[in-house]
């Protein structure tokens, strides 16, 4: 019997994947909300993300130039900016928090980039 790892008893829960266990940690701290215990990837879009998408959508649909098209995307960066620095400081779990960090320093480089370029 050398080399031969022993039966569990009947009943007793398999052994789980010495990974198993740390990748389960991860998940939980990184997607789990901190006040109701469920996970989170998306949520319903609040104000500013809807404002966003309306900003958006009327960009393509309306063929707007000059003034106008440059107040729709103040418009429209404004409400991203808006909800990603409220997803940054009161994000739900950290992968809101750091999803609102990212969104927050790509439309300041595009701020950034469109007025020095």
């Amino acid at each position: 019997m050398t080399g031969v790892s022993p039966e569990p008893p009947p009943g007793d829960p398999p052994e789980k994947a010495p990974t198993a266990e740390p990748v389960r940690r991860l998940v939980d701290w990184l997607f789990r909300d901190r006040s109701t215990g469920r996970l989170v990837v998306a949520q319903w879009p609040n104000l500013p993300l809807w404002l966003f998408l309306a900003g958006a959508v009327m960009s393509v649909i309306l063929p707007l130039s000059g003034l106008p098209a440059l107040v729709l995307r103040v418009a429209t960066d404004a409400a991203l900016l808006w909800w990603a620095l409220w997803e940054l400081l009161q994000g739900v779990n950290p992968f809101r928090r750091i999803l609102g960090a990212v969104v927050t320093v790509w439309v300041v480089l595009g701020l950034v980039r469109q007025l020095l370029g």
